[in-house]
């Protein structure tokens, strides 16, 4: 694994090991990729990290903790075996698929870190690369003779801070999972591993792996498939994004909403649309996820607007179209019989677009929350609308100028996620970094309330502070 050199100095890898199921556990399986899978190929490498207090000495950690966490994720991947195999691009007209063999494991280092702990698990804003050295590198993708490339799916690093915690830090490809499928199998391998590897109390909690569940009428896969055929391959097989350079100024911070804080939100949400809009309560839809997503996507765009305020001034165009993307997940819908555990992707794309001058006006979180609330209205109502663009909308990524997109929700239960040492301390996505996203979570100390996670250069998340500080003193306090 490589890191920069300046980071290194805080690391030591102590083992570069490989995991697998257990020995003839899994017979060599082809999994054919859902419709809803290949948008997905475009994605970049999601990254998340997850922290837990062990007060406890490096060795200690390693002759009592770590044979147990290596088990425990041994079988645990023994039912989510897709981690352990490559996906598989054949040449046209081969469909892509993820294949596991038995010679197939995912790399497992085990790193001791003398960073500050307290420091990385604070709420407070800190530089991006201070998590790099914590981030394990998905080995590089091959090519067989025929012109097939086989790409890695997932490798792990577990890094030890001795005397305080350790993280787990995740890389994946997005095509495999989406965010509920992983942190499915994240508190499958936590729940082995705390219950001392009682699988056979794991029978509910199995993941679904057929794919042949999603339906496509449409005959996307093929559409989705040609499309993918006729991309350069350079757009599919990415090196991992690059290591932010020492001298950037980029910093992450995690956003604590109170439950009180969301409550206060909707009402007031409520009270607007209805006075100012003449819009009835059972008209809207505001939900946790709609108020939280309106207002940290106004306080972005108006903070980005402040630290450019000269741009602006000079280019003032207030029609200028600012769009916000989030993801509807299928599961448990009554017109589509997919269970919560069933195992790839499962979600849509929807966007929302406004206008500068709504954003960035008195009433811009209650124009957000309005247009962010009938966009999730309308999922509910035809989950697969444009379904057919979901390919273009995958691969758009960074492209479009003024782009946001929101990940992960409040629903999900990142913090149920216990190895038999309580709550993580932290969990955070780390690819918001370079991917213009704004994450959400559960609280960790409050159920009801929200985290919210983003990465902005140092001048703007400070106006982003200041700027969301000002909405919760005026609104939610």
């Amino acid at each position: 694994m490589a890191h920069p050199a300046d980071l290194c100095q805080k690391l030591k890898v102590i083992e570069q090991c490989q995991v697998s199921p257990p020995p003839g556990s899994v017979p060599p399986t082809s999994l054919p990729l859902a419709f809803l899978d290949l948008p997905w190929v475009y994605c970049d490498t999601v990254q998340s990290i997850f922290f837990f207090e062990f007060p406890h000495s490096c060795n200690h950690f390693l002759q009592t903790v770590l044979p147990n966490l290596k088990h425990s994720l041994s079988l645990t991947l023994q039912q989510f075996f897709p981690f352990v195999g490559n996906l598989v691009i054949p040449p046209k007209p081969n469909f892509p698929h993820i294949l596991y063999t038995s010679e197939n494991s995912i790399s497992f280092t085990i790193a001791e870190s003398t960073a500050d702990f307290p420091h990385l698990i604070a709420d407070t804003a800190r530089d991006v690369k201070d998590s790099h050295p914590f981030v394990p590198i998905l080995p590089t993708p091959t090519t067989k003779e025929d012109g097939t490339w086989l790409l890695p799916l997932m490798a792990i690093q577990l890094t030890i801070f001795p005397e305080y915690g350790f993280s787990i830090c995740i890389s994946f490809r997005h095509v495999v999972a989406d965010a509920r499928a992983f942190l499915h199998f994240m508190k499958f391998w936590s729940y082995v591993c705390r219950t001392k590897h009682d699988v056979a109390a794991t029978q509910d909690l199995l993941p679904l792996l057929n794919r042949d569940i999603i339906k496509d009428p449409k005959g996307l896969k093929f559409v989705f498939s040609e499309e993918l055929w006729n991309s350069p391959i350079e757009s599919i097989i990415k090196t991992p994004p690059k290591v932010v350079d020492k001298n950037d100024d980029k910093v992450r911070h995690a956003f604590v909403l109170r439950r009180d804080h969301v409550a206060k939100l909707k009402k007031w949400v409520s009270i607007e649309c209805k006075s100012t809009y003449g819009l009835e309560l059972e008209s809207l839809h505001i939900s946790t996820f709609v108020v939280t997503s309106a207002l940290m996507w106004v306080c972005k765009v108006q903070s980005e607007e402040e630290v450019n305020a000269i741009t602006i001034a000079n280019n003032n165009n207030n029609d200028e179209i600012y769009s916000l993307k989030f993801l509807g997940d299928c599961r448990n819908r009554p017109e589509f019989s997919i269970p919560s555990t069933y195992f790839g992707n499962c979600i849509v794309i929807r966007i929302v677009s406004l206008n500068r001058s709504k954003l960035m006006g008195e009433k811009g979180i209650v124009e957000a929350a309005i247009s962010i609330g009938r966009a999730v209205r309308d999922f509910q109502f035809d989950a697969m609308k444009d379904v057919e663009n979901f390919m273009s909308l995958g691969r758009s990524g960074r492209k479009v100028k003024h782009s946001s997109t929101i990940a992960g929700s409040p629903k999900l239960g990142t913090y149920e996620t216990d190895f038999g040492w309580g709550k993580p301390k932290k969990c955070e996505i780390l690819h918001i970094e370079y991917s213009r996203t704004i994450s959400l979570s559960d609280s960790r100390d409050e159920e009801g309330g929200v985290e919210v996670g983003l990465a902005l250069g140092r001048a703007q998340m400070s106006k982003f502070s200041a700027i969301l500080e000002e909405y919760l003193r005026n609104i939610a306090i």
